[in-house]
């Protein structure tokens, strides 16, 4: 009975794995190869191996570390926003949707813009000299912040990511409190739990994993977050906007060097390896 399982399962698994094989096997052997080579536009068929170079150019860059710094606050602080303020639409507005859904279908609205149109749209409306919110900011009070500013531009660039990719939280959540079962919400009203400690210690223990999910989710895409910032701001004054990918985008396209932004690249793939593969392993230790 073993055997016709593994069996069955390896001739399930066998196309997913090719597949994988193909597509991101290929790309990924050519990526470490181009990371240890002296490689230029001209001779991408014909790299030349020069040992660890790039890796110690990336390491040694403060650029380098002044954008995961970024990357890394921009990441937490959009997901914590997301997940917090997406957690208390789902309960708050539950009453709501539990008679008519239609509401739903406008907060998931953002979630249809591309994010660099999105972020064209911001940079429009916030301009300092064209933008609206500034002039009417000036006629109103007699000032007005610059958004885009090397002051404002990282909390702007956070306002931005949370309004848009809210939502998708909220949908998460609100799926995850409409599956809680009501015979349990009825059983603590009965015990005479008031709305906060029902929500306390019933609903919100039972939405954990769906909260965990959706922090990890927000916060590996916030980490690697390239459209929004590079639309509104680039790379900032004096790079004080520049997320990791943006530093491998300049360094690949505007300084041309191949090695050194396949070699961040590769690091960043390694350290998103190892903290997945920590997750992993402390979720397997949890439920043993």
């Amino acid at each position: 009975m073993e055997t016709t399982h593994r069996l069955e399962w390896t001739l399930l698994a066998t196309p997913l794995m090719a597949f994988l094989l193909v597509c991101l096997g290929f790309p990924a052997i050519v990526n470490l190869i181009y990371s240890v080579s002296d490689i230029s536009f001209e001779t991408l068929r014909s790299p030349e191996i020069s040992g660890l170079g790039n890796f110690a150019a990336v390491l040694t860059d403060s650029g380098f570390w002044r954008a995961n710094w970024f990357s890394l606050r921009f990441g937490l602080l959009t997901a914590i926003l997301e997940c917090l303020i997406g957690l208390g639409l789902a309960v708050f507005l539950a009453p709501l949707f539990k008679d008519r859904s239609w509401p739903i279908a406008i907060l998931m609205l953002p979630l249809m813009v591309a994010p660099a149109l999105m972020g064209l749209m911001y940079r429009l409306v916030l301009h300092e000299f064209a933008g609206p919110v500034p002039h009417y900011l000036w006629a109103w009070f007699g000032n007005s912040p610059a958004f885009l500013g090397p002051n404002s531009a990282f909390w702007t660039l956070i306002v931005v990511e949370t309004l848009q990719w809210t939502p998708f939280a909220f949908l998460l959540f609100h799926m995850a409190y409409q599956a809680i079962p009501e015979e349990l919400r009825e059983a603590a009203s009965i015990d005479g739990a008031t709305g906060f400690a029902r929500f306390w210690r019933i609903e919100l223990p039972l939405m954990l994993p769906t909260l965990a999910a959706a922090l990890l989710i927000r916060f590996i895409d916030g980490f690697r977050v390239f459209d929004n910032v590079y639309v509104l701001t680039g790379s900032g004054a004096g790079g004080s906007t520049t997320s990791l990918s943006i530093y491998i985008y300049e360094a690949f396209f505007k300084q041309a060097a191949i090695g050194k932004a396949v070699a961040a690249s590769v690091i960043l793939f390694a350290a998103s390896f190892a903290v997945l593969y920590g997750l992993n392993r402390l979720a397997r230790r949890r439920r043993r």
